[in-house]
This record gives structure tokens, C-alpha cells and sequence, in this order.
């Protein structure tokens, strides 16, 4: 029966290519002996074709592929009948990119989360230095979170011994990527009692309050 093929491929399948580098599909109707015209489509939308791009055979090119064509599919169907269709899912590989520094001043006692976020494919693996030295995650001190592009390093009621340097290294097999976090930890600042403060507004108060009616006094006796 009719069918189309797709680089070759006569069902649905996945083409693992760089960022970059440009990629063609062709698209082609098997076992017919009419013209018959084809359409493309990226995702949900339809590509414009020229007219000498349409019948039978049917070319696009993805230029330059980026990693927003990651996980994209391009379909080509039929026009007359297009559950007659292939599929091309775009597994766009690229390495994390992660760059720059961050400064952080912290008090003392207080918690501080470092954060550093990478895209890449395939995933990255994620890796914590202080001052060049792997970091040993001391339990209670340190909490790691991470999803697939979100790598997180907390650490609680930071101390003047946590002030240095901090890199995040964010590595696959395409390259790394990595982030560094200046964290200078202040002297506590001295907290002062909610109610000695309300005794001292309460004292400005009263005393204005006071100044007032004796100038109403003296104002009204003459």
C-alpha cells in the first residue's frame, strides 16, 4: 500500500544530531503510480513549502539547528489522507553552558543557597568546590538540590569558617561549564529588643504630644 519514508525511515523515529550544524529530512511517497502532494509540519504548525516541493518528494532543511529544536518533532503526511505520515523527533545534543561569578555577603548565622542553572543534553553530572578543594558535605551544614538544569548548594547558619570561594563544575561528555560564588560572611549585627524600640517611640511621642499642649497653653493666655 501508500506509504512515505522519512531519510529512509518508514516509521516514526529519533535523530540524534549537534547544535549547529544544519539537518535535512526528505520525505518520500512509496508505492504510488499518482502525483501525490505531501505536506511538513514542526510540532503543531504547518511549514511553508515552495510548489516544486510538494509532490512526491518533499525536502526541508532545520538551519542552524539550536537547543530550542531539542525534543521537536517534524512530521510529513499525505495531503489526501494524513494519518499516512512520519515523524522525526530532534535530539539535539549540546554541552552545559555556564559561565560568571557571583559575590555574596552573608551574616553570620544566617542561611545562604547558591544556585547555578544548566541546559544541557545529555544531562550533566554536578560537582561543588571550596577554594579549588572538593567540598565534603558535612550533614546538617550542607543540602544539595538538583533537577535536570537547576543545581543548588545550602548552607545553614553559615559561619565565618564558610567564607572562600565556591564553584559549581557542571561536566558531560560534550564539555563543562562552571560558576563561581565569592561568599564573604559579616559580623552578626547586633539586634535590638522589639520592645525597647516601642518604649522609645512610645517616650519621642509623648514628649511631642506634651510640647504641643504647652505651647496651646501659653498661646491661648495671651
Amino acid at each position: 500500500g501508500l506509504e512515505l519514508s522519512v531519510n529512509n525511515h518508514a516509521a516514526d523515529f529519533s535523530l540524534s544530531t549537534l547544535s549547529g550544524p544544519p539537518v535535512s529530512l526528505s520525505c518520500l511517497v512509496q508505492n504510488s503510480s499518482q502525483a501525490e502532494e505531501l505536506l511538513w509540519y514542526r510540532g503543531d504548525g504547518k511549514v511553508d513549502l515552495k510548489d516544486g516541493n510538494k509532490v512526491n518528494v518533499s525536502n526541508i532543511c532545520i538551519s542552524p539547528v539550536t537547543e530550542s529544536d531539542n525534543g521537536v518533532t517534524f512530521t510529513c503526511k499525505l495531503a489526501r489522507n494524513k494519518s499516512v505520515q512520519v515523524s522525526v523527533i530532534l535530539d539535539v545534543q549540546f554541552p552545559p553552558r555556564l559561565t560568571g561569578e557571583e559575590s555574596l555577603q552573608i551574616e553570620e548565622e544566617r542561611d545562604v543557597i547558591l544556585s547555578c542553572s544548566a541546559k544541557s543534553n545529555p544531562q550533566a553530572q554536578t560537582a561543588w568546590y571550596k577554594n579549588n578543594i572538593t567540598l565534603t558535605l558535612q550533614q546538617n551544614r550542607y543540602q544539595l538540590y538538583q533537577t535536570s538544569e537547576v543545581f543548588q548548594l545550602s548552607i545553614i547558619k553559615v559561619q565565618k569558617s564558610d567564607n572562600g570561594t565556591y564553584t559549581c563544575v557542571v561536566k558531560s561528555s560534550l564539555g563543562e561549564g562552571r560558576k563561581d560564588f565569592h561568599l564573604i560572611v559579616e559580623d552578626k549585627k547586633p539586634v535590638f529588643p522589639k520592645e525597647a524600640v516601642i518604649a522609645a517611640v512610645v517616650v519621642v511621642t509623648l514628649t511631642v504630644l506634651f510640647g504641643i499642649v504647652a505651647r496651646k497653653d501659653k498661646i491661648f493666655k495671651v
